[in-house]
């Protein structure tokens, strides 16, 4: 198993663009260092936020997403000292994130991490805790460090995956430990829910595991894995560009009648075309999709999805509500279970609300944008002509049709800026992360890169948010192309 990389240039991490500006930020990261902790730094870790390009609302049902790791990402310097086991962290931003001083509590507590408040370095603690729980060491390192992130806390691009990553990879290069990349994703996904954050791994993956100039595709079942997925040599260079709608949804309001309920209907789902196909019982759509192809056939997975899909309309018996969905009482009949027995399995763990459950559309959404992931990854491994942006813009666009239509997870704001993006050389636009708000992702070419940035601020920013500063702004766009996953820089 590989270990993580150490790069000597930026170019080996970022892409060339970006050099110039990533070159600068570094020196600056080095000089700040200094002037805190009157030492120069002996070690910079890096680990990067990411975009989901294609697969939304798929994990949970068990099928595989394409993320990929993007510009923005934390990085943090450190050295070190024999004389005592004190972690002394910075930040740049020191403002909005002031130093704290912490000590090593020993083999069995390690650190203690109060979840309860929201406190930025509990994040560092989370990565601190969960290697020095895995190697047991008497006298880890004293640590003096400073941290530089620019992915923006709440924009759906993963900033705290990527702080426990880095967090995590800066013990290991401090106390000279030898680990491979995907036991630091392993260690990093159960360390983070320290903090209360239950992750299922595909932010991790992607900020870990992912190489510049790939995607990273990410599957669940039967344990995760990974594999790269290169993304196509064109002409002219394609790139992306994320646009933060900046609208937030209140998770713990909004999830009874959003997040949770699309949860409830795809296992409802999945529960009633298990029984209808005569299969064993399943939790997911992917268990469905399993259980009906078992057999070994020559059947390619575009042409899997559409039978299943074909099969299960065919399945689904029409509703009493002209289309709109499945009262309780029926989705009680479909699964031959009491309105009682419905309540206990599918809504005691979660509060649902909805006078309507939309079997049917979930099911679609889900097939289908499962294909489109399949079809994404082999048309980015097979095919570098003319016709490849379009053939990968179109996927990304039926990919935002089907969550607008069939999920019913877009908004207002998001179809504004998928739309003033179409307009203005966007090949694909999608939402990207849970949706109701939250960041958008926008293929385009890159030649075309300032254009489309200047015309979402102008026609979308500008005049939703008046008042928006220059700073907000520029971290609300994000050019980026996908870059090298977490990694040690010596070239400083």
């Amino acid at each position: 198993m590989s270990s993580v990389p150490s790069f000597k240039t930026l170019d080996s991490i970022y892409d060339p663009n970006a050099v110039p500006k990533q070159s600068k930020r570094y020196k600056h990261l080095v000089e700040e260092f200094e002037r805190v902790h009157g030492r120069k730094p002996e070690f910079i870790v890096r680990s990067p936020g990411r975009v989901n390009l294609i697969g939304e609302h798929i994990d949970y049902c068990g099928f595989g997403v394409l993320p990929m790791a993007i510009e923005r990402d934390v990085v943090i310097a450190g050295a070190v000292t024999e004389e005592d086991t004190k972690v002394r962290i910075a930040n740049v931003n020191d403002k909005k994130y002031p130093a704290r001083e912490f000590d090593y509590e020993g083999k069995e507590k390690v650190i203690t991490i109060d979840s309860t408040k929201l406190e930025w370095s509990n994040y560092f603690k989370c990565g601190y805790k969960g290697m020095l729980e895995k190697f047991q060491l008497d006298k880890p390192k004293g640590l003096y460090l400073l941290v530089d992130g620019t992915v923006p806390a709440g924009g759906g691009l993963s900033s705290s995956a990527a702080f426990v990553c880095a967090s995590a990879l800066a013990v290991v290069t401090a106390n000279k430990l030898s680990i491979s990349k995907t036991e630091l994703t392993e260690i990093a996904i159960v360390a983070e829910r320290n903090v209360g954050v239950n992750s299922g791994g595909m932010d991790q993956s992607a900020s870990v595991l992912s190489e510049k100039d790939f995607a990273l595709h990410v599957e669940f079942v039967p344990k995760l894995t990974t594999s790269s997925v290169p993304l196509p040599k064109t002409n002219p260079n394609l790139a992306f560009i994320i646009a933060n709608t900046l609208v937030t949804a209140d998770k713990f309001v909004t999830a009874p009648r959003n997040y949770n309920l699309r949860v409830v209907e795809t296992r409802m789902a999945a529960s009633f075309l298990a029984k209808a196909l005569g299969l064993p019982e399943a939790e997911t759509l992917k268990e469905v999709y399993d259980l009906y192809f078992k057999e070994p056939s020559s059947l390619t997975e575009k042409e899997k999805f559409s039978i299943l899909l074909t099969k299960a309309l065919e399945l689904f018996p029409e509703d009493s509500t002209n289309g709109k969905g499945y009262t309780l009482e029926e989705v009680s009949k479909l699964l031959g279970l009491s309105l009682e027995q419905v309540q206990e399995k599918y809504m005691s763990r979660f509060r649902v609300e909805t006078d309507y459950y939309r079997l049917v559309h979930r099911t679609k959404h889900v097939l289908t944008e499962a294909s489109r992931v399949t079809e994404f990854g082999a048309i980015c491994k097979e095919s570098h002509d003319e016709a490849t942006l379009k053939a990968l813009g179109d996927l990304m666009n039926a990919s935002q049709k089907s969550c607008s239509e069939d999920f019913m997870c877009s908004c207002p704001e998001i179809e504004e800026v998928c739309e003033i993006a179409r307009k203005n050389g966007s090949l694909g636009s999608r939402l990207s992360g849970a949706g109701w708000g939250g960041s958008t992702v926008h293929l385009t070419t890159e030649d075309n890169v300032p254009h489309l940035i200047l015309a979402l601020k102008n026609e979308f920013y500008r005049k939703v948010y008046p008042d928006l500063s220059e700073e907000e702004l520029e971290a609300a766009i994000i050019a980026t192309k996908p870059c090298s996953g977490a990694a040690v820089f010596t070239g400083f």
